[in-house]
């Protein structure tokens, strides 16, 4: 695909060739001036001779003399001297006299030495087929040494008479003017390029500046948190007056906008997190007491039916199962809000084989293995307890989404400067539906992954941002053999107070 050009380059183009081509115009029309104002000047030269050389035609020479001698213009009297009436021959000057009975008298061309040569008769005879006697100037070929000429003619009763004029000079000239409009139109069209290049850059650097503050924008991280956007376009590039100063007047009142969108977004968000982080907070009481009193009733010496029994099992498990959600929420709360993690030292390989150990305790049905590979780091820096939580929702998501006898394997590697902890299953794989919503809170996917435990839809948006805090990265692949879920965390206790 061909590289798109720049606004600057293209105006730099498309100036220099409408400059190439007025300077080509001007120097064709310059050329074919000059030379029919040449050809115009040869022909009334040419009239001019043919007038002279109609005067001193075939009646006033001496038929017996051969045309081998030299002539000494264009009507010497054969035999004799020359006619004091005859001019000079003009250098480059062409005459052709032939009588009546169709024999040449004479045949002339004046070099530019003054000398006189003879024209061969082939010559005439291209200059009777070629030029009508209607003293009408036509250009004609005659070959050899002597080139083109403009040559007229006119027929009387006693002959025909032929003047001309050799191209050889107009052709030169023609020719050198030609090279000099050239090197000169050459020469201007650099000049020229050379001087669009420098106006049309200073005149698109507030262009330049305008683009340079939209593309310092575009790489704050406007996705969350509270983002201020202090890049401004400069007040000397929105005058509104030019194009460009209403680009960047209108860059400056969207950036506006989007500052107090963002704003409110963050008001918004903080006030939903505090009301979040306050309910989960308050609730905590209450669905002890309830878990507590159910407890109690359960183990007290009251007889129980067996309707009244299982109501207050059901309770209890109900409270548990809430006051577990309410423990996740304000969790996320308390992430999105930036509270800092425990900054320890976490021995990633036992924390993975104790989650591995709980959940075949748990669950017996399917197969639990791990793998720590030689290479694989000892200890990173973090909170020990939520990296914990981390894997042991990965885990559970397994278990919950996957059938009975599904191999789940854990494995802990090296990759560069980070710790990679994955764990995959074999189980049916994950809904292409909710693969790009997988990490979103309540995010569920039941219709490709069976679900024999309940599920809140939180747990992997919780191990989502508890490895953003850390620096880290996690990552979900999916196909018909199983899913895997990839997180990266980096051994760099400085990389991960930046990175979070």
């Amino acid at each position: 695909m061909r590289r798109p050009l720049t606004l600057q380059r293209a105006l730099v183009i498309g100036g220099g060739v409408l400059v190439a081509l007025a300077l080509l115009v001007m120097s064709i029309a310059t050329v074919v001036a000059l030379r029919a104002f040449v050809d115009d000047r040869l022909d009334e030269q040419v009239r001019g001779a043919l007038v002279v050389a109609g005067g001193h035609g075939p009646g006033d020479r001496d038929a017996g003399n051969g045309t081998g001698d030299k002539a000494g213009g264009s009507g010497d009297a054969a035999g004799g001297a020359p006619n004091d009436r005859t001019p000079e021959p003009r250098i480059g000057a062409l005459q052709v006299v032939i009588d009546a009975a169709g024999d040449v008298q004479s045949a002339t061309y004046t070099q530019g030495d003054g000398t006189e040569v003879t024209l061969s008769r082939e010559q005439v005879a291209t200059l009777s087929a070629s030029v009508p006697t209607d003293r009408t100037p036509v250009t004609v070929d005659l070959g050899g040494d002597l080139g083109s000429f403009r040559v007229a003619a006119q027929a009387s009763d006693e002959g025909k008479v032929f003047a001309g004029m050799s191209l050889a000079d107009a052709t030169a000239t023609t020719f050198a003017l030609t090279s000099i409009l050239g090197a000169v139109g050459g020469l201007t069209l650099l000049i020229a390029i050379g001087g669009l290049t420098l106006l049309v850059r200073r005149t698109l650097r507030p262009l330049d500046r305008v683009a340079a503050v939209a593309q310092r924008v575009t790489t704050l991280p406007l996705g969350r948190g509270d983002v201020e956007i202090a890049d401004r376009v400069a007040a000397r590039d929105t005058d509104e007056r030019t194009e460009v100063g209403r680009v960047g007047a209108a860059l400056n009142d969207l950036l506006g906008h989007v500052q107090a969108a963002l704003a409110a977004r963050e008001h918004s968000e903080s006030e939903l997190r505090r009301f979040i982080a306050d309910a989960s907070h308050e609730l905590r009481t209450p669905l002890a007491s309830v878990r507590g009193y159910a407890q109690l009733t359960l183990t007290g010496p009251e007889a129980l039916s067996d309707t009244q029994r299982r109501s207050i099992e059901r309770v209890e498990s109900e409270a548990r199962r809430m006051a577990a959600l309410v423990d996740d929420l304000l969790l996320l709360a308390r992430l999105d809000a930036g509270q800092p993690l425990r900054d320890g030292e976490v021995e990633l390989a036992l924390v993975a084989i104790d989650a591995v150990d709980d959940a075949q305790t748990v669950d017996p049905e399917r197969q639990w293995f791990v793998q720590i590979a030689a290479d694989a780091p000892t200890v990173i820096p973090g909170d020990d307890d939520r990296l914990r939580q981390v894997i042991a929702n990965l885990l559970r998501n397994a278990q919950t989404h996957t059938p009975p006898g599904t191999v789940v394997t854990t494995s802990l590697t090296r990759e560069d400067d980070a710790a990679v902890l994955r764990v995959s299953d074999t189980g049916p794989g994950i809904d292409p539906l909710v693969m790009d919503r997988l990490f979103e809170r309540f995010a569920r996917g039941d219709r490709s992954r069976s679900r024999h435990a309940g599920s809140t839809g939180l747990g992997l948006s919780i191990a989502h941002a508890i490895v953003s805090a850390h620096g880290g990265t996690i990552t979900v692949e999916s196909g018909d053999d199983g899913a895997a879920f990839t997180v990266r965390l980096p051994l760099d206790r400085r990389r991960r107070k930046a990175d979070s």
